[in-house]
Formats: structure tokens, sequence, C-alpha cells
């Protein structure tokens, strides 16, 4: 129970007591104190006055008297007009650190019986995955793990573009250019090589405009299923996939549900014929489709084009369709780029005219560019930063940084080289997810991996921080536990008050689709404890059941840590 489902209840009994009325819980309107006033949790007591029939100042004096005299929770109130503060007792924080302690599942809310789809990744098998694509993923994975905390049941889904002309543009150029080179044969990683055709190929259709004729007629012949040119796009992309579960595994990150353009692109052409027949739609004298939506403040949308094949609208109709048939989605989260907005828009609108109300439960999490020092990214001129050589990046800078630091010094080297991965990926994985989605962010590797501040690596390290004066306790016979007499010191209490807040923040994060309020919550529990550490002795603490306490309660607060990290896909070591 949160403080304010404990103020809410005892309000019930105070109203009950004083005017003998019972209302329900939810009547009660309690939030968190302003900080210009003294106390932990605020009842505005204005809806009660039709029950009380008496002033507001009057009511607020009469129910914190009962409180203060009949709840040995509450120590103290302060009314100010139709307000009324109340301050929590000891008594109140030792249970709540005693009820977090003894609950395994806390932080994980009740389910809401919502079934969520969540959509991330979805490369295209041109190239290897880049920045960019780390910034996807690792919201999506977060997203979704934040979704399941929250209590939705989720289904991660990646939709892998396979087909059309820019994979025909790797494949034209490994023909003409790359005399049949291999991952094998060259030792380059198969999504690198396919990556370097494409690049060669924007090099060649510079010099030689007239090649993109040629991959025009290499995609018709792959529509027409041709042997030859299906048998390269199958061996060329098995050579990407192989790259990208590789990229994959070094992240963190699965899916439960993956789907294949060459699967999907032709599903939008029946929903485009039933909007035809519906009027919804209109097909121009060259026999092009479109969905006119102009008197929706936008443009006309083109749906088919003049040959009959699909653009990607037609195949995210069809795709959604299906997922939503398959699924009975209750809602669906594509987690794409904010120069996406625009298309998102008209994919709601379009499905809208064709009588999918599940439309409305279709949201865009857009996200911003992730940008690095020298500039933007672009994959044709080959100047985009690899995700494969990011993540080794980092774990040298994470070696580096420990190296100079002395922080693993006396560790075996097997564990050594395990940290290091661990520090450098949960060093990328938090600078990242601390932004809020929405904003452009730009990427400093070193300054990612520092030990101080709102990294990664300081969480990490506190937690690590914990787990050893946990051990040494442990080594001295000492154990964690909160008595029923336990008197928690007004830090301790700031401690608790913070801990308990984090269902609250799970929920909020889930609400915004934003893992930045997760790992911002990490960041200040982590420097909470460290202030508290170097103001309060812990293990040579004399008293033993105060020892005991501090013990359950950084034990506590090193579990929550897990827990917060948990969702943005970051692991604690326990030593460091």
């Amino acid at each position: 129970m949160t403080g304010e489902q404990f103020i809410a209840h005892k309000a019930v009994d105070a109203v009950k007591a004083l005017y003998g009325a019972e209302l329900p819980a939810d009547v009660m309107q309690v939030g968190i104190t302003r900080k210009d006033f003294e106390g932990d949790f605020t009842l505005v007591v204005f809806p009660l006055l039709r029950t009380s029939r008496q002033a507001p100042a009057v009511t607020a004096q009469a129910i914190g008297e009962w409180l203060v005299a009949n709840c040995p929770e509450i120590s103290s109130f302060n009314a100010v007009q139709g307000f009324l503060n109340l301050s929590l007792s000891n008594v109140y924080w030792r249970e709540s650190l005693q009820e977090i302690e003894a609950d395994k599942s806390f932080g994980v809310l009740p389910s809401t019986g919502r079934r969520v789809m969540v959509e991330f990744s979805s490369p295209n098998t041109n190239k290897p995955l880049h920045l960019g694509h780390i910034r996807n993923n690792l919201l999506g994975a977060s997203v979704s793990e934040l979704l399941k905390t929250a209590g939705d049941e989720v289904i991660k889904a990646t939709l892998v573009n396979d087909r059309g002309v820019h994979i025909c543009k790797s494949m034209y150029a490994w023909e003409k250019l790359f005399n049949g080179a291999t991952p094998e044969s060259t030792g380059i990683k198969g999504d690198h090589l396919v990556g370097d055709c494409y690049v060669a190929y924007a090099k060649l259709e510079k010099e030689h405009p007239e090649v993109i004729d040629d991959v025009h007629k290499m995609l018709v012949a792959w529509e027409e299923g041709d042997p030859h040119v299906r048998e390269l796009w199958e061996k060329m992309n098995g050579w990407v996939f192989e790259g990208f579960d590789q990229t994959y595994k070094a992240l963190g990150i699965s899916f439960d549900r993956t789907y294949y353009e060459h699967d999907t692109y032709l599903l939008g052409k029946e929903l485009v014929q039933k909007g035809l027949d519906m009027g919804v739609l209109v097909k121009d004298p060259d026999g092009s489709v479109w969905c006119d939506l102009t008197a929706d403040g936008l443009d006309r949308k083109l749906l088919l084009r003049s040959d009959g094949t699909s653009v990607y609208m037609t195949q995210d109709l069809g795709t959604a369709e299906r997922r939503f048939s398959e699924y009975k989605l209750d809602s669906h989260v594509y987690v794409v780029g904010d120069e996406q907005n625009y298309h998102f828009q008209v994919l709601k609108l379009v499905l809208k005219k064709l009588g999918f109300d599940w439309a409305d439960q279709i949201f865009h999490l857009s996200y911003g560019m992730v940008e690095l020092p020298e500039g933007k990214m672009k994959s044709r001129e080959g100047t985009v930063v690899d995700a494969d050589d990011l993540i080794e990046k980092m774990y040298q800078e994470a070696k580096a940084t420990s190296e100079e630091s002395g922080k693993l010094e006396g560790i075996a080297d097997e564990e050594k080289e395990r940290l290091y991965r661990m520090i450098g990926l949960g060093a990328l994985k938090y600078f990242i997810l601390k932004v809020d989605p929405k904003k452009k962010m730009l990427f400093n590797p070193k300054e990612s991996i520092d030990f101080n501040g709102n990294t990664g690596p300081f969480i990490q390290y506190t937690h690590a921080r914990i787990c050893s004066i946990l051990r040494k306790a442990a080594e001295a016979g000492a154990s964690a536990s909160v008595s029923d007499d336990s008197v928690l010191s007004a830090k301790e209490i700031r401690l608790v008050k913070l801990i308990a807040t984090y269902p609250q923040k799970v929920g909020e994060a889930a609400a915004a689709y934003s893992p930045a309020l997760i790992a911002n919550f990490a960041y200040d529990l982590a420097k909470e404890f460290n202030q508290y550490y170097h103001e309060t002795p812990i293990l040579k603490e004399p008293e033993p059941s105060l020892l005991s306490m501090r013990l359950a309660l950084i034990d506590t607060l090193a579990a929550t840590l897990r827990k917060a990290m948990g969702i943005l896909g970051i692991e604690l070591p326990e030593r460091m």
C-alpha cells in the first residue's frame, strides 16, 4: 500500500468516526506535500465539506486531531485552509521498510489485462545495425519491459525490411564488384560485408547513373520469382541475419515475433481494394490509388503505384490489420524515429477511414535522432557508427577507465573481462535511456563511462559497494533484519521514502513510455545512498539491532536498484 493509499483509508475511518458517513477511499484526494510545507502527504478536505457541513479549516483541524490520536503511524499535522498536511511517524516508515523487504514482487504492478505489441528495431538488410538502431533497440526493449512491469502482457515484435530497391542495390554491387566474396573468405561479419556492398553501389551509381535501371530490372526479376535472383537474395540476407543475431545477442535484445517484409508487403492490397469498394479511396486515371486526407489537414497519400506495386504505407496497413486480428491487441506501439511522424499520422487516419476502430490504439513512440560530436551519420557515404564497433569501443573505454581508476585491482582476469563488458554495455544503455525519448541526443562514449555523475557505471559501482558491505557484515556474523522496535533516522526515512516511490515511478514511466524516468529514479536512489553512506556508520555501528536495520535498508535499496536497472536491460555487478 502506498502512502497515498494509507492516508486515504485512514481518512475514511476518520470521516466515519467524526461524521458517521461511510465514504469510498477513492473520494479522498491525497498527494505528496509541497516542499514549502511541513508534512509527507496532504489530504484535500474540500470534497469532504458536504459531509462535515463545516468550514474547510475546521474540518481539516478535526480530521487531523482524530488521525494523530488514533493512528500511531501519523505523528503530527498542520492545516492550511482546506489542505491537511500530515507527517508520518517512525512506526509508519519502519513498517513500510518491513513490507518492502518482504515483498519480492515490489514494484511489479497488478495485471491490467491489456495485450500490447511493441515493434522495434525493424532494420533493412542492406547494412549492419548502427548507433541509430541502438537507440531504437534499447528504447523498444526497455519500454517492453516497462509495460510488462506495469501489468501489461507484452509481445516484442520486429519487421525486417528484407526486400526492395535498397536490397537489390547491395546485391547488384556484390555481383559486379565483389568477385564472389563471402564472410568466410574475407573474415568480414556478414552484415558488414553487405553494408560494404551498399556503400560501393552508391559510389558506382554516382559515376554511372544508368545502373539504377539494372537494379530495377533485378527487383522485377525478384518479384517474378527468378531463381538466380532469389538464390542470391536468400544467400546475402542469410549473411545479414546471422550478423544481426550476433549484435542483438551482444546488446541483450530478443523478440517474441519476427515479421519479414517479403511475407507482408502484399498484405495491404486487399485493404486497398476494400477502400475502393467503400469509396474512401480513389483511383487516378493512371491506375494509381490514393487516399485524400486534405479535409484532415494533410495531403493525398499514395497507396498503390500505377503499375500496381505497393508502397510502405500499403504494407503497414496490412501488417497492422493482421497483428490486431491475430493477437487481439489492445494497443500497438511503434518505436520509430521522429522523421516518420507524418507516416504514422497517415497510417492511423487511413485505418480509421477503412473502418478499424482499433486505429486509435496505435501509438507512435517517436524519438529523436542520435548524433555524435562530429555530426550526423550517413549510411550511403559509409559514415555511420556501426553498432558492433560501438559496443567494442565501449568495452575498451570501460577497460581503460577501470584500469586508470584502479577499481578492479585484485580481481581475476577472467572476471575483469566480464566486468569490462558489463560496465561498457551498462554505460551505453544508461547514457541513451536516461534521455527523454522525444529529445535528440548527442552521444559521447568517454563521457558515458564516467564512474561519477549521472552514468551507468556510477550506479553499478554503488550497487557493488552495497554488496561489499553486506558481504563483510555476513562474514562478521551480522544479519539484515528490521525489528519492531527499530528507530530510523531522518536520513534513513528519506531513503525509505524514495524507495517506496518506485511502484508509482513505474506507473508514471509506463504511462509516458519513458524509461528515462526509471533511469533518473535509479540515479537519485544511488546518489542518496552514497550521501547516507558517507555520513552514517554501517559496519562500525556497535548496536546490533541498529546494524541489522541498516543492513536490511541497504539490502532493500540494492534490490530496488536491480529492479529499476533491469527494466533498462542493465546488469549490476556484485564486485567492482
